[in-house]
């Protein structure tokens, strides 16, 4: 697949000539992306999460699957250190979190949450380059690496750089949180949720937006969702954790047809809604 050459230390500077879209050598790789090795997590006694093994390979697409308190979203924080495991280790890049720099491992990682976190006080440009300024990159040089990522989410630069979160749309909002996320053109991006806060339409519009992106950029991705149809849309593998255990690790093109109880409860669940409308 062709591609452009990917800077290596971010804070010697950006190379224009080649801007960072995609890693053409990612998907030769095959060491792990990520890997949680017999991670347990407790608080005051009570086990959050029990013995997770789990490894996400380069260039694809993994989604967290289970309800409320199951343990989604403390499995993915994991990954940028933001919970540290009470046993076992959680590996980025074959290194153990426990062993780099919090704030270089979370800035070499593209974070998108539910409600996207702009700064209300910052235009579209600023918040889409965060990281970027963070890092110390010149404005001259960040604004064509701002332009590239809005392009990919679907905004023009030229409309949107002067606007403030409170001029954009929910949708609107989210481009910028993935634009944000994806500046500083990190291998590996974690997604909390991002469009649980969207209406049915725009959710459908930014989950057929997302698929196609991936698909161009080639990222590593850990999603949490609750949403079975857009796990099974956006992932190539499913997840599902129930009261901190991983119950079912699906391939998606196999979900609906799984004989595992979880998973048969997750469809049901579906196909019990969907049914009450013809009724």
């Amino acid at each position: 697949m062709p591609g452009c050459p990917i800077r290596t230390h971010f804070a010697d500077g950006w190379d224009e000539s080649s801007p960072p879209l995609h890693n053409p050598n990612m998907l030769q790789v095959a060491d792990p992306a990520v890997e949680f090795v017999d991670v347990n997590y407790e608080i005051a006694g009570n086990q959050l999460l029990g013995n997770i093994n789990l490894t996400l390979s380069p260039g694809t697409t993994t989604a967290l699957l289970g309800r409320s308190g199951s343990g989604k979203t403390t499995l993915l924080r994991m990954v940028n250190a933001l919970v540290m495991p009470t046993s076992g280790e959680v590996r980025v890049n074959n290194r153990t979190t426990r062993d780099v720099a919090p704030i270089a491992l979370r800035r070499s990682i593209g974070y998108v949450i539910q409600e996207t976190g702009l700064f209300p006080h910052m235009n579209v440009e600023r918040n889409a380059g965060m990281a970027l300024e963070l890092a110390g990159i010149p404005a001259a040089q960040r604004q064509s690496r701002i332009e590239a990522v809005l392009a990919l989410t679907g905004l023009s630069l030229a409309e949107f750089r002067s606007r403030y979160p409170w001029q954009l749309s929910g949708g609107q909002r989210q481009r910028v949180g993935l634009a944000r996320a994806l500046a500083p053109n990190p291998d590996l991006l974690l997604m909390d949720e991002p469009f649980g806060a969207l209406d049915p339409l725009t959710r459908a519009e930014m989950q057929t937006m997302l698929r196609d992106l991936l698909r161009r950029v080639g990222k590593t991705v850990l999603l949490v969702t609750h949403d079975l149809d857009e796990a099974l849309y956006l992932a190539e593998r499913v997840v599902f954790l129930e009261a901190g255990q991983i119950v079912a690790d699906v391939p998606a093109a196999e979900v609906l047809h799984s004989q595992n109880p979880h998973v048969r409860s997750y469809i049901e669940a579906v196909h019990r809604n969907a049914d009450s409308l013809t009724r």
